[in-house]
């Protein structure tokens, strides 16, 4: 699916979907239950939001106070965040895949699946990787301050121009 046509599928199907299964649990349940629901939700999916929130935060510090990078962790929060920003936003679907989001068990799941994808993607050389640095940015073959094939990069850690780089597959 190309960008476009995934950004249009975000921000104009998805919003129109809502908006339907909105207008159709109105019809059913009625227009103040159908805006209660919304309310209660967001409200629900923030403090479930903040109380996940801190937990993951906490793991996080844990992590690092034993000398260890916080993977899991930050996964976590990146999970949790986007199961905020999800749940409040106005919709069932979305208010669906935050809770989704925002419960460990489901998370993991859903982490597992696009941990998959994205290694899939970079093993197909569907996904390219650019880092930000002092010198700019960068893709994974080199550019711009980068350190070219061949050339001796310092260890990881040691250079504030350090990459991580991912280069496509031996066809």
């Amino acid at each position: 699916m190309s960008c476009l046509a995934r950004l249009a599928l975000a921000f104009v199907v998805l919003p129109l979907v809502e908006l339907a299964l909105l207008i159709r649990i109105g019809q059913v349940v009625g227009v103040w239950p159908t805006l209660a629901l919304v309310v209660v939700t967001g409200m629900t999916g923030a403090a479930l939001a903040r109380a996940e929130g801190l937990k993951v935060l906490l793991r996080f510090q844990r992590e690092l106070t034993a000398g260890r990078i916080p993977e899991q962790a930050a996964l976590d929060g990146i999970s949790v965040l986007l199961g905020g920003v999800l749940l409040l936003t106005p919709g069932v679907l979305t208010d669906v895949a935050g809770i989704a989001l925002l419960l460990p068990p489901t998370r993991r799941r859903i982490q597992r699946w696009a941990r998959a994808r994205l290694e899939a993607g970079i093993r197909s050389g569907a996904v390219h990787v650019t880092v930000l640095d002092p010198s700019g940015f960068r893709g994974p073959f080199g550019g711009a301050g980068g350190y070219p094939h061949g050339a001796d990069a310092p260890e990881p850690g040691l250079d504030p121009r350090h990459e991580i780089r991912i280069d496509r597959p031996e066809s």
